[in-house]
């Protein structure tokens, strides 16, 4: 044992079960680096991510997907290697910005790799190669992107003010000997997930999300402190004061704090909102009236009023051989499945919920809504 006296570092770093190079410790492995509420925490997390594959490999790949959870828990990060099997797989990895930079890493296998890019380019998903070229594992990255990033705006949704954003996007098709965190030693403990997904019809495939512990531990925390504080909070006061009820029966209607609206938030939703005039061209629009989409609503609907989606407008569409698509160059036309005139799409989260016609706003783009689906079914479209 060494005389030299430990750091307020080490000992944090002991005690935390994060020190990687202890000579006493039996490797991460033996000294796992999460609670067991830190772990119940972290199932929220793995929901999240579950979700996001579903919703996100579901649009890309115009189909029904299933995801199951086969396995969730840590490991040492060789051991987690050691069950994703196979030398080839698509390890894309992102570090989240509001979480110190956290590593995260998905991984996807070769199979899955191949099939989920040949949907995404307008193929049936049979007669696949065997490998993986460039043009599919880059159109994988961007489904996979997707995935990271519909998670983490959950998971920000979830924390009600703290961001978790992804940023500096890398990918590698991995070879024999490879770590999910090539940074870190090989026994570091690991939080970990690992998925099978089914496409409708076809064959299903592995994906894995790992997080060191060290950093899915600041995710714990956050999700069990969001899951503290709302209690004290909002539903205390309320039943221990009889004389403030009144006031704080709005209040607990729309409980998350983003938005500091109090009741009105409830009577004028974000959806109701009416915009400030735009010089529209190429034609003069009278202003939409949405005063009657307010009765309508359900009473709770300030809880998801301030969680962001995505919105999309669709021109048009078609397919291609992937042939086709290697054959592009600048000045090819590609001819959609829409006539010129028609009205587009306008999808909430890959949920159509309205039709428009194609406007000018200024310098930009714009749509003007002239067909929308009714109030429930438009929230329908943004829950699922």
């Amino acid at each position: 044992m060494s005389d030299e006296l430990l750091s307020q570092d080490e000992i944090n770093a002991l005690l935390e079960g994060s020190l990687a190079g202890g000579s006493d410790d039996g490797g991460g492995g033996d000294s796992p680096g999460l609670t067991q509420a830190q772990l119940e925490a972290l199932e929220d997390l793995a929901g999240m991510f579950s979700d996001a594959t579903t919703g996100v490999i579901g649009m890309l790949a115009g189909r029904e997907v299933s995801v199951q959870i086969s396995e969730i828990g840590e490991k040492g990060q060789s051991d987690v290697v050691g069950s994703i099997g196979g030398n080839r797989n698509l390890l894309f990895s992102v570090r989240c910005d509001g979480f110190d930079d956290a590593p995260v890493s998905v991984v996807m296998n070769e199979g899955g790799v191949v099939l989920l890019a040949d949907l995404m380019m307008g193929g049936e998903g049979k007669d696949l190669p065997d490998e993986a070229n460039e043009l599919f594992v880059n159109a994988a990255q961007e489904g996979l992107s997707q995935v990271v990033g519909s998670a983490m705006t959950s998971l920000s949704g979830k924390l009600k003010g703290r961001k978790a954003i992804p940023t500096d996007p890398a990918s590698e098709v991995t070879e024999d000997d490879w770590l999910l965190f090539p940074n870190m030693e090989s026994d570091v403990p690991v939080w970990y997930i690992s998925m099978e997904v089914t496409i409708e019809g076809l064959d299903s495939f592995k994906s894995f999300i790992s997080v060191p512990s060290v950093h899915a531990s600041a995710f714990a925390d956050a999700l069990i402190g969001e899951q503290e504080v709302p209690a004290p909070s909002a539903s205390q006061p309320s039943q221990g004061s009889p004389t403030e009820a009144p006031p704080q029966r709005p209040a607990q209607q729309q409980a998350p704090r983003p938005s500091g609206g109090g009741g009105a938030g409830m009577s004028q939703p974000p959806s109701g909102e009416a915009s400030p005039p735009v010089d529209v061209r190429p034609a003069q629009f009278s202003p939409l009236q949405p005063a009657a989409v307010d009765s309508s609503l359900p009473s709770n609907i300030g809880l998801i009023a301030d969680i962001p989606v995505r919105v999309t407008v669709e021109l048009g569409r078609t397919r291609k051989s992937v042939g086709e698509v290697l054959s592009f160059a600048p000045g090819s036309v590609i001819e959609l499945d829409k006539m010129a005139g028609e009205p587009v799409d306008v999808l909430v989260n890959g949920k159509l919920i309205a039709k428009g016609e194609v406007v000018v706003i200024d310098e930009n783009f714009g749509v003007r809504v002239t067909e929308i689906l009714n109030v429930g079914e438009k929230i329908q479209s943004i829950g699922s």
